[in-house]
């Protein structure tokens, strides 16, 4: 059973054509980057000849395919809004929002507004307003990447998200507010720079969010909702994670595809694009979805708080 044609044929990825037509629609720029789901990306980029591609491991396959289900709901699912909605929501909500989502598994939650270049091409989202989270992925299988273990963990975290997301949305849904479940495996916008966007942490020159829970272990998901007073901060604190990253560069060492540019390149939108997604879909499709960059990342091996420590502690010494 091939996944791309079961995507293809039953879930429609942010089609505007396909998503319900309603003032405030919101599609990407006309110089949107290009985004593939990942299992496009086996199909496309995988060694298939070999044997090699996910989509031919039997022991992910059944959780890619719940995966895929979880997000056939995420369409679905939207003739469920409520037709005379709510846009406010009080902060006493806000908190039970924040509280139902760590008792699904919810790792961080931040909010965030939408704009057209933070959307993949060709796609749309129902709304410019975003609920982001993350789940973390476990230790010990990024520790052993790549390997069968850390292939389980990546489609474990999809998988996972990809409920969750179903649940808030009908969550709020369930209180009065129109929302739409964005899956983890195959979004419509830019996850990391949602997350960035929220707060929740800074991407790194692998172009992953680096958080303060979980470093680069992590995935991330969202619910786009019509919630218009949702708890936006402009202010990010972890903008040093960047200085970092520039200096350090492990990532762009160790990654296998070569894939990670060691100047990120600027896209037209102003944004940073930091990996060549074609070079990078290769060893993740060949071995066991790789995940070098995130076993090496040095906010993998060390606490953000401690590198965040070392970072303060040489600018005081350099000061003196």
């Amino acid at each position: 059973m091939n996944p791309t044609k079961i995507i293809k044929r039953h879930i429609p990825i942010g089609d505007p054509k396909k998503l319900p037509q309603q003032e405030g629609l919101l599609s990407a720029s006309e110089d949107a980057r290009e985004g593939l789901i990942v299992p496009e990306l086996i199909m496309k980029y995988g060694d298939q000849s070999k044997g090699n591609g996910l989509s031919q491991k039997r022991s992910v396959l059944p959780t890619m395919m719940k995966t895929l289900y979880q997000m056939k709901r995420s369409y679905s699912s939207l003739k469920n809004n409520p037709k005379d909605s709510k846009v406010d929501a009080t902060p006493e909500f806000i908190q039970e929002l924040k509280d139902y989502g760590r008792s699904l598994g919810v790792t961080a939650m931040g909010f965030t507004d939408v704009e057209s270049k933070d959307i993949f091409k060709g796609r749309s989202v129902l709304f410019n307003k975003a609920i982001v989270i993350t789940m973390e992925m476990r230790e010990e299988p990024i520790r052993n990447a790549p390997s069968e273990a850390t292939q389980k963990e990546i489609f474990r975290t999809y998988h996972g998200l990809g409920v969750i997301v179903n649940h808030i949305a009908n969550f709020l849904r369930n209180h009065g507010y129109q929302a739409q479940a964005g899956p983890a495996l195959g979004g419509d916008a830019i996850y990391p720079v949602l997350g960035e966007k929220a707060g929740l942490g800074a991407i790194g020159k692998h172009g992953l969010l680096i958080s303060p829970e979980c470093g680069p272990r992590q995935r991330i998901a969202a619910i786009y909702t019509n919630i218009e007073n949702l708890p936006i901060s402009k202010e990010n604190s972890h903008g040093w994670i960047k200085d970092f990253c520039d200096k350090c560069g492990k990532c762009v060492r160790k990654c296998p595809g070569e894939a990670i540019y060691t100047t990120p390149i600027e896209h037209t939108d102003g944004g940073k694009i930091c990996v060549d997604y074609k070079k990078c879909a290769v060893p993740f499709s060949n071995s066991y979805g790789c995940t070098v960059c995130i076993r090496e990342c040095a906010f993998n091996t060390r606490t953000y708080e401690e590198l965040k420590h070392q970072v303060e502690f040489k600018k005081t010494k350099e000061s003196l």
